[in-house]
């Protein structure tokens, strides 16, 4: 009976002692995934740009543009909206 409450009472030394160690990791996690999706959007903002500028330029038409522009738009509000769901810093 002894052993059971000794080995309950390191569990839970244990675990006190790695929580800021677990969190240290959860949150590089986020700011890894905060990273890669702050340069995902910065390039779907390229690419839309880009292709408004095909668009001014006669590379595309305005038919295929809209469709290029409403898909790309729909690509950088999902990235958006998965930033928003981060936690904050």
């Amino acid at each position: 009976m002894d052993y059971i409450v000794v080995l309950v009472v390191l569990l839970v030394v244990v675990l006190v002692v790695s929580a800021p160690l677990r969190r240290r990791g959860e949150e590089e996690d986020v700011d890894a995934l905060r990273e890669e999706l702050e340069a995902e959007r910065d390039a779907k903002y390229g690419e839309i740009r880009d292709a408004d500028l095909d668009r001014r330029t006669g590379k595309l038409s305005d038919a295929d543009w809209r469709t290029i522009d409403r898909t790309l738009r729909g690509e950088a509000i999902e990235i958006l909206r998965r930033l928003d769901e981060l936690p904050e810093r």
